[in-house]
């Protein structure tokens, strides 16, 4: 079965930095391109950042320059750095995959709330 599970989420300050880890309980976790979305109340969820298994990465606009994706294929763990936090980051943060079926396979969500 495959599961995520997000974790390092909390309450930071506005221009602090906070590290998200998505650990992986699937086989082969170093072939699969791994995401990084966000929700914010009352918005559509979008993609933060991407990682192949050939680790080239993707980011959305509003966070280039401010976050990094990266993956430590030994430990199936996927993170998301982030650094420069603003107001705007907060969000319940997920971790997520596509499997070979196509099938969509999320974490629980971790929340990230930004004060001023």
């Amino acid at each position: 079965q495959v599961q995520l599970v997000e974790s390092g989420g909390g309450l930071v300050q506005a221009g602090g930095s906070l590290t998200l880890s998505c650990a992986a309980s699937m086989v082969m976790f170093r072939h699969y391109t791994m995401n990084w979305y966000r929700q914010a109340p009352g918005k559509q969820r979008e993609l933060v950042a991407q990682i192949t298994g050939g680790n080239s990465t993707t980011y959305g606009d509003s966070v280039k320059g401010r976050f990094t994706i990266s993956r430590d294929n030994s430990k199936d763990t996927v993170y998301l750095q982030m650094n420069n936090l603003k107001l705007e980051d907060t969000a319940v943060y997920y971790c997520n995959v596509r499997l070979l079926t196509q099938r969509d396979v999320w974490g629980q969500g971790t929340q990230v709330t930004v004060s001023s």
